[in-house]
C-alpha cells in the first residue's frame, strides 16, 4: 500500500465488491495512485493487505481522509449498488466537495436517475458523470468497455484514466469515448446490457435446436460452437458458450445439465423493455429475451405443465447445423438494429447528440457483446449517420439476404418440433413485418374507429388527415381530427 500523501492520489473509489476491487487494480497497473474506501473499514483493510499490496493504492478510514489524499478536481467513483444507495453515498459526499469536484457512478444505475443526479449536483457547482462500465470481472481487471456521459466539463479530468483502462481495439483504440450529456452513458450501458439478454436468449435457443433437432451428440454440438466461434459468429458469448459446453463433472456428465434452467436477471433488460415501450419502438426480440427469462423462472409450474398438458408436435423440414447458424447470425444483427432504434429514438425525446458508429467502437472490446461484426456497423454509420435501421443498410441487406433460407428452415423446424424459440422467432416475424409495405393494421384502426370513434387516416388522402365512419348508422358524427390514432 501507498504512504499517505495529502493532495497526491488521482481518484478515489467508493465500494470494494468484486468490480471495485479490479477497477482499483486497473487503475494502478496503469500508474494512477488510487484512494479505496468502503462503508465497512474492514473490507478496505483486507483488500489493501491483500490484493492491493505493494501497488499504488491507498485506504482510506473516512470520506474526509479519502477526500483529502486526493488531488484536484478531486474524482470520486462510486461501484455500489444502484438506487438509494448511490442516493445516499452522494448525500453523505457532496456537502465534503468543492465547486469543480466530480462524482462518477460506474453502477448499472438507470439513466433517469444519473440525469437528476447530475442536474441537482449541478446545482450545487459539482461535476456528474453517469457511466457504464461492461466486462464483469475480467474486464474490469484487465479492461473493460467504458460510457461515460452526463456533465461534458468532467470528460477531461477523467478521459486520461478511463481511456488507459479500458479495453483496446486491435488498432488500439480504448473501447471508452464521451457519450453525451445526463443519462446519455448508462442509456447505452443499459442498451448493451438489453442486446446481452437477447443474445444470450439467442445462444440457449440455438443449442437447444442442435440438441432436440438435430440430435448433435454433446461433443459435436461443443464443437459447433468453437467453430462458430472462427468465423461471422465470432464474439464472447460464443466463445464462453463452447467452453461451458466441454465442462464435465467427475462422473463425466455434462456441467450444464445439472444446472438448474430457472434464469436470473438484475433488471436491466427489463428497463430496457419498458423504455422500448414508452418510446414506441418494437423492442420485440429482447422483449422475449426477458419474458424467456421470467417463463423459466417458473420452474415448479412448468414441470406440472409437462406432465398434464399433451403437446401435439410434427417433423419439419431436415435441419442442418448451417441453418441453427444463419438462423442465430440473422436474429442477432435484428437485435443490434432494434438496440439502434432505441437509442435513436431516446436521443431524439432526451436532445442527445450520439455517434451511433462511436457506440459500436466502445463494444468492440472488453464488454460481454463484443462480437466481430460490430466494425460493419461502425462502417454503416459512417456511410449514413441518419441510418433509419442496420436492416436497410446495403451491406447487412445483402447479408440477410443470403441467411434468410437458413433461418427461416430453422424457425420453422423449431416450431414444428416444438421447441421454444421466442427470441428467434420475433426476431423473423419483425423482420417480415418492417421490411413489408402493408401490414394488418389498417383493419386493427377500421376496429378501432368502429368500437371508439378513434378515426383513422386514409391512403387516398394526405397523412395528417383524420376520418371517422358512422359504422352503425348512429348519426353521431366525430369530427377528422377530433381523435390522434
Amino acid at each position: 500500500m501507498t504512504s499517505p500523501v495529502q493532495g497526491s492520489a488521482d481518484i478515489a473509489v467508493i465500494g470494494l465488491a468484486v468490480m471495485g476491487q479490479n477497477l482499483i487494480l486497473n487503475m494502478a497497473d496503469h500508474g494512477f495512485t488510487v484512494v479505496a474506501f468502503n462503508r465497512t473499514q474492514a473490507k478496505v483493510n483486507e483488500f489493501v493487505k491483500g490484493p492491493a499490496l505493494g501497488k499504488s493504492i491507498i485506504g482510506a478510514t473516512s470520506v474526509t481522509q479519502m477526500l483529502s489524499l486526493l488531488k484536484k478536481p478531486r474524482r470520486v467513483m462510486l461501484m455500489v449498488k444502484a438506487g438509494s444507495v448511490v442516493d445516499d453515498l452522494i448525500a453523505q459526499i457532496s456537502p465534503e466537495l468543492e465547486a469543480g469536484d466530480i462524482l462518477i457512478d460506474g453502477g448499472n444505475s438507470h439513466y433517469a436517475d444519473t440525469t437528476r443526479r447530475q442536474k441537482e449536483l449541478a446545482a450545487k457547482g459539482l461535476l456528474y458523470i453517469g457511466t457504464g462500465v461492461s466486462g464483469g470481472e475480467e474486464g474490469a481487471r484487465n479492461g473493460p468497455s467504458i460510457m461515460p456521459g452526463g456533465d461534458a466539463r468532467a470528460w477531461p479530468h477523467v478521459k486520461p484514466i478511463f481511456q488507459a483502462i479500458a479495453a483496446k481495439t486491435d488498432a488500439g483504440e480504448p473501447c471508452c469515448e464521451w457519450v453525451g450529456e445526463g443519462g446519455a452513458g448508462h442509456f447505452v450501458k443499459m442498451v448493451h446490457n438489453g442486446i446481452e439478454y437477447g443474445d444470450m436468449q439467442l445462444i440457449c435457443e440455438a443449442w437447444q435446436s442442435l440438441r432436440k433437432i438435430t440430435k448433435l451428440s454433446d461433443d459435436s454440438i461443443a464443437k459447433t460452437f468453437a467453430d462458430w466461434n472462427k468465423g461471422e459468429l465470432a464474439s464472447y458469448l460464443i466463445e464462453i458458450t463452447a467452453d461451458i459446453l466441454q465442462r464435465r463433472e467427475s462422473d463425466g456428465s455434462l456441467l450444464v445439465d445439472k444446472i438448474l434452467d430457472a434464469a436470473g436477471q438484475k433488471g436491466t433488460g427489463k428497463w430496457t423493455g419498458i423504455n422500448a415501450l414508452d418510446l414506441g419502438v418494437p423492442l420485440t426480440l429482447i422483449t422475449e429475451a426477458v419474458f424467456a427469462r421470467s417463463l423459466s423462472a417458473l420452474k415448479d409450474e412448468r414441470v406440472a405443465a409437462h406432465g398434464l398438458v399433451s403437446r401435439v408436435s410434427s417433423q419439419g423440414p431436415q435441419l442442418n447445423t448451417a441453418d441453427v447458424h444463419d438462423a442465430l447470425l440473422a436474429a442477432k444483427i435484428v437485435s443490434y438494429a432494434q438496440g439502434f432504434m432505441l437509442m435513436r429514438a431516446a436521443a431524439a425525446e432526451q436532445g442527445w447528440i450520439l455517434d451511433y458508429g462511436s457506440i459500436a467502437m466502445l463494444w468492440r472490446g472488453g464488454c460481454i457483446i463484443r462480437s466481430t461484426f460490430l466494425n460493419r456497423i461502425r462502417d454503416a454509420f459512417v456511410r449514413d449517420a441518419s441510418l433509419a435501421s442496420l436492416l436497410i443498410d446495403p451491406w447487412f441487406s445483402e447479408l440477410l439476404a443470403r441467411l434468410q433460407p437458413g433461418w427461416r428452415r430453422a424457425t420453422a423446424a423449431a416450431l414444428l418440433a416444438g421447441v421454444a424459440v421466442p427470441a428467434n422467432a420475433s426476431a423473423l416475424t419483425f423482420f417480415d413485418g418492417y421490411t413489408s409495405a402493408e401490414s394488418g393494421a389498417s383493419l386493427l384502426q377500421a376496429q378501432r374507429d368502429y368500437f371508439g370513434a378513434h378515426t383513422y387516416e386514409r391512403t387516398d388522402k394526405l397523412r395528417g388527415e383524420f376520418h371517422h365512419t358512422d359504422w352503425i348508422g348512429s348519426g353521431a358524427f366525430a369530427k377528422s381530427g377530433t381523435y390522434n390514432a
